[in-house]
Formats: C-alpha cells, structure tokens, sequence
C-alpha cells in the first residue's frame, strides 16, 4: 500500500476520500472477491486474479482507475468489518489523501479501451519512422507509433512532435494520465494534453 499505510488504512482512505460507507464498502470488496464484480457507491470493483492466499482487486470510478492492489482471503473472510476501525480517523485519513500524489500504476494486460487517466511504467521496446500527417485542425505534425513493453504484456504508443525525440529504444519510460483507445484494430495508448511522458531525464507534457 502506498505511504507505508496499512491495508486496513488504505482502505479507510479509500472509503472517506469517495464518499462511500464503510460497511458498504467492505460488502462490496468481499462481493467482488466472490463473484468477479461489484459496485459500491461511485466506485466499481473488480477481481483481476486470484492465488491461494490473495485476491488482485482493480476499483475503478467510470474509467477512471482508482487503484489496484493484492489483499488477504483471510481478510475477506472475516465476518466483522475490520475498515470500521478506522471510520472516525478523519485526521489520518486527510494525512493519507495529501501525500497520496504518486500515481496508481497498472499492468499492460489491465489496460483495456477506453480506459482514461491511465498510469504504467514500460519499456521502450522500438520507435517506428515518424509520418507527418494534417490534423483535424488543418496543421501538419509528425507522429510515429512506439512499442512498449512490461512482465505482462506490449502495447503501441503514439508519439507526436517533440515526444518522439523524447524517448529512445531501451528507456524504461512512467506514462502518467493517458488514455487507452484503438486504431486499426489495436490497443493503443495515447498521451493527451493534461498526461506526461517521463523517462528518468526528462518529463514530456503534451
């Protein structure tokens, strides 16, 4: 969990930062434990995988992802609610939602379209020859398709203009607030005018 929180902390924040009870809540995680999915509130929470003593859980607010961690079977199985605990720890919990400014990475294989605010670290895998095309606003730009890849899967990156020097092939590059769309019938990630591009030189916003 991030800020060295603990589960049941994070949880917590979770639930004051989206306005969701807490019982609710936990309903919903132990809901999505057993049959894939649940919503609870604004929030939809999804089972991404399951080992033997842990659940992968992806919660997300429309396609926006909110965040994705492993947590305990034993956790979910207990029959109180243990988030309770923290339901009037307001001053910690505002603690937590000011530090919380790192983003919520994802996996490749958890990208899926029309996913937006989308946050992942990859690897440079090529960069294809740059095209210049129109735009929709009558202006010439150049724009060139990367591949990048993680443990879990690859996916295309479109580049445009002064992104594509940006990057090279074998920089491990952190996509911060993109979006995940198609062309041609594949999956590809876009870096709009609010994302960044960051490699361990440089951050690009567009």
């Amino acid at each position: 969990m991030r800020n060295k929180a603990s589960p049941l902390e994070y949880l917590a924040f979770l639930s004051i930062k989206y306005e969701v009870d807490t019982d609710k809540f936990f309903q919903a995680l132990v809901s999505a434990g057993e049959n894939h999915r649940s919503d609870c509130g604004s929030l939809s929470i999804e089972c991404r995988g399951k080992q033997k003593e842990s659940v992968v859980l992806l919660i997300t607010k429309g396609s926006r992802v909110v965040a994705q961690f492993a947590i305990s079977t034993e956790f979910l199985l207990r029959r109180d609610n243990p988030i309770k605990i923290f339901d009037k720890a307001n001053a910690l919990c505002r603690r937590l939602i000011k530090k919380d400014r790192g983003p919520h990475l994802l996996q490749i294989k958890d990208l899926r379209i029309g996913m937006r605010s989308v946050n992942l670290k990859a690897e440079v895998v090529e960069i294809a020859e740059p095209t210049s095309v129109v735009t929709r606003f009558g202006n010439y730009a150049n724009v060139a398709n990367a591949l990048i890849s993680d443990e879990t899967g690859k996916i295309k990156l479109c580049l445009w203009n002064e992104q594509i020097n940006s990057i090279s092939v074998g920089d491990t590059v952190q996509i911060e607030s993109a979006r995940v769309s198609t062309f041609r019938g594949e999956r590809q990630v876009r870096v709009g005018r609010n994302g960044t591009l960051r490699t361990c030189q440089n951050v690009v916003a567009n």
